[in-house]
Order: C-alpha cells, then sequence, then structure tokens
C-alpha cells in the first residue's frame, strides 16, 4: 500500500467525505529550477517569473499554505536553505557548477536536482508535501517524478512555451530544441492541473500540446500594488533618476535580447527622428536590464546598433534594478515599449500600468489582456519599427496622452492584485488534489 493511500487511511472515519475532498494542501513543494526567487530581475535568466513565484508564494503563505522553494544553487557560499518570508523556504540545491551553467546546459542536470530534491524529502515524516508546483519546463520533469514518488498532486505553469516561441522568432534567433518540446509534451500529460496566465495560452496548451481542456485553469498573474503606484507622481519620479521634466521619455525595461526586440524601439526611435529632427532635443530613451539568452552571444549589439542608427545621444543604457528603482523609472517614463515576440503575459506591463504609465506594446501573447488598447495604451500588430514611431509621435504631440492614459492604466492594473492570484491558485490546488484523489481511488478500487 503507498504512503499515500497509508495516510488516507489513518485519517478519522468521522471525518465527512466532503469536507475531505475539499482540503486545501498545507504545504507545496515549489520547484524553480532554473532561476531563483532570490535573484535580481532583468539579469540573466531572471525576469517575470521570479518576480510570478516571490509573489504568489508569499501571499499563498498569508492564506495559510506553506511554500518551500526550490532551485539551483549558483554559488558555493549560499546556506542551504533561505527564509524568504514567513511560511515561504528557499532550498539551494547543488547540481552541476555553480558559475557559468547556461539553461540550454540545465536539462544535464535534472538528475542531479531530483536527487537534491529527494533528499530533502527523505528527511520529513512521510505527508511531509501534500502537492507540487513546477515552474517551466525544466522543473516540470522534476516535478513530474517528485509528484509520482510522493503520491501526491503536480500542478506545472509552463510560463512559456516552445512550439509557441518557434512560432514567433525574432530574425536572427534560436529556436528552441526538439527536446524541449517532447519534455513539454511530456508535461503537459502528467500534470494534474496546468495553469495558464491567460485564455490564449490555455487554448495554445490545447492546440499545440493536446492537453484536456478541464486540466487547464486561467490564472493572470497578480502585481504588487503597494510597490507599483503613482506615488508623487512623474515630475518627482524624473527628478530622482536625473531625466529632463519635459522630454518624451519611452523606457524599455527587461532583458536585452532579441525575443524581447528591444532593437525595434531603437528603429522606432530612429524613424521618429528622421521625421521630427526637432524632437532630438526632447526625447530620452531608457534601456533597464541586462543581456540574456541568446542575447549574451553580442552583449555590446544593443549600444553598437544605437550608434549605427546615429541615435546614442538620446539613448540611456541602464543596468538592472531593484523593484523600488523599477517602479520609479515606471513612473517617470512617458510610456512603456515592449515590442516582444513573444510574451506569456507581459508582467512589466502590469508593473508599468500599476505605476500610472501607458504601455505600447506588440499585440502577442497576454500582451492584449494586459493592455487594454486606445485605453491604457496601444497594441500594435507585428514589428515595424515606423508602427511604433507612428505611435511615440502621438505621445509627442499630444503631451497629456500620457497622464490622461497613465490614469486608466493605475485604474485597469488594480484588478491585477496578488491577492486574487493567490486565491486562484489555491482553488486550482484544491481542484487537483480532488482529481488526483479520485484517480488513487479508481485505481485502487
Amino acid at each position: 500500500m503507498s504512503q499515500y493511500m497509508a495516510r488516507l487511511g489513518r485519517r478519522s472515519p468521522a471525518t465527512p467525505p466532503r469536507l475531505r475532498l475539499h482540503r486545501r494542501p498545507r504545504r507545496v513543494a515549489m520547484l524553480s529550477v532554473h532561476t531563483s526567487p532570490l535573484h535580481q530581475p532583468g539579469t540573466g535568466d531572471a525576469g517575470g517569473m521570479n518576480v510570478y513565484i516571490v509573489e504568489l508564494a508569499q501571499r499563498l503563505a498569508a492564506i495559510n499554505i506553506e511554500v518551500e522553494i526550490f532551485t539551483r544553487a549558483t554559488a558555493a557560499a549560499l546556506p542551504p536553505t533561505v527564509d524568504l518570508a514567513p511560511g515561504v523556504l528557499v532550498r539551494h540545491v547543488d547540481a552541476g557548477p555553480y558559475e557559468g551553467l547556461a539553461k540550454e546546459e540545465l536539462p544535464a542536470q535534472l538528475c542531479a536536482f531530483t536527487h537534491g530534491v529527494m533528499q530533502a524529502w527523505a528527511g520529513h515524516r512521510p505527508g511531509h508535501y501534500d502537492l507540487v508546483h513546477s515552474h517551466y519546463w525544466l522543473s516540470g520533469h522534476v516535478g513530474w517524478l517528485a509528484a509520482q514518488r510522493w503520491g501526491v498532486p503536480l500542478v506545472h505553469a509552463m510560463h512559456t512555451m516552445a512550439k509557441v516561441k518557434n512560432a514567433n522568432l525574432a530574425v536572427g534567433d534560436t529556436p528552441e530544441p526538439a527536446a524541449r518540446v517532447i519534455g513539454e509534451t511530456q508535461i503537459v500529460a502528467a500534470a494534474d492541473r496546468l495553469i495558464a496566465n491567460t485564455a490564449e495560452e490555455a487554448d495554445e496548451l490545447v492546440r499545440h500540446y493536446a492537453a484536456g481542456r478541464d486540466k487547464v485553469a486561467v490564472v493572470h498573474p497578480g502585481v504588487n500594488l503597494s510597490r507599483f503606484r503613482p506615488a508623487d507622481g512623474r515630475a518627482a519620479a524624473r527628478a530622482r533618476l536625473g531625466l529632463p521634466q519635459d522630454a518624451l521619455i519611452p523606457l524599455f525595461a527587461g532583458r536585452i535580447q532579441p525575443l524581447k526586440a528591444p532593437d525595434v524601439l531603437l528603429r522606432a526611435v530612429a524613424v521618429l527622428l528622421g521625421e521630427r529632427p526637432e524632437l532630438r532635443s526632447k526625447i530620452c530613451v531608457p534601456v533597464v536590464g541586462g543581456p540574456s539568452g541568446s542575447g549574451l552571444a553580442k552583449p555590446e549589439g544593443l549600444q553598437k546598433l544605437a550608434a549605427r542608427l546615429g541615435i546614442a545621444d538620446v539613448v540611456r543604457f541602464c543596468p538592472p534594478v531593484g523593484q523600488e528603482q523599477l517602479a520609479d523609472w515606471f513612473r517617470a517614463a512617458s510610456v512603456l515599449v515592449m515590442p516582444s515576440y513573444s510574451e506569456s503575459f507581459g508582467l512589466v506591463a502590469i508593473e508599468a500600468q500599476a505605476a500610472g504609465t501607458p504601455v505600447l506594446a506588440a499585440s502577442v501573447g497576454g500582451l492584449p489582456v494586459a493592455v487594454r488598447d486606445g485605453d491604457t495604451g496601444f497594441l500594435v500588430q507585428g514589428h515595424d519599427p515606423r508602427a511604433y514611431a507612428r505611435v511615440l509621435r502621438e505621445f509627442a504631440d499630444a503631451p497629456h496622452l500620457a497622464d490622461r492614459m497613465g490614469d486608466a492604466a493605475a485604474r485597469h492594473a488594480l484588478s491585477f492584485g496578488w491577492d486574487r492570484s493567490a486565491a486562484a491558485t489555491a482553488d486550482v490546488y484544491t481542484a487537483a488534489t480532488q482529481e488526483h484523489r479520485r484517480h488513487v481511488r479508481s485505481h485502487h478500487g
């Protein structure tokens, strides 16, 4: 008899079956192999997913679901465990060399990572974890094995999908390997529940990976509304960051890689200045973020492009910043520009809007959910710099547009609080637990 069934057998027979079925998990093992929740977003492979895991875990802990986050140790000096917040523990797992391991090399370390997860579990009494929640396909493979071994349900969030990325590649970008496609297909089949950021992502899971529609739940990511808020406004933020008060400031914030298409913003600015040279003294283009993914091959590529386009004097490159200062960059901007080729949700778009800044984005992935076209920002079909330049011209010609849309954006973002995301995720956990028990009973019936 499995440990799972033994635990069922030990329960008091007096518990009404309905109550037992709807019990929420008490402790969740959350897996994030390739990106640590303790890392600075905007560097290396750290981005929206890091923010997602940290915020979600803290809000789950606040509603009495303990979370232990397993992530790969990236430095020898890291303590084995770190208390991230009350009820949230980060466990560093030794798997492969600490430094210099690219995301593409991580599949070879999944065995070592799984071993570390199993070792942590072996130190606990049976039934320590009630559920596994894995993030991204690398974690999904470890989660699949752990959930099977522990006799608990597996909930998986893809965040991005190889087939979707490969269908929307930037020119010259490297396609995702077949091994990832196969891996994702296996995880979709194995998971009790899949969490999609948007209805479109749910459709993609069904269409590209043959996921059962009843297995997929849509939970929008949230935004930290106490951190990302209009605060004392655009003028004060510009003063703090040393930015000109009356300038048009289109901001790029994120990882510098072809997928995120920061080059489209630079080309759009070049088009705009070609048509309207008098704007040169009234425009400042901050690019806040570090090279990542295939962008690491040419870390200086964007600076060279700015020089080639003749706009190096108006572009300001800034390294990634902490969340508090990022909120100030959003407040200071006239508009956040996100010309991405693919985004599962585009958390940055909601963060900017929560800070009172409109968004100009490519109409891809979750961005049409994050941005209300014509109200809280503008959505552009495709990646033609001239289309982005046209919208930037509107912001240059109507200085009050940023304020009007920014007010609407801040109101729109209020519906994306993390508390709501955590409550919806807890409901998914309950449904997965229910489904898993039904499945176990039918197999042992």
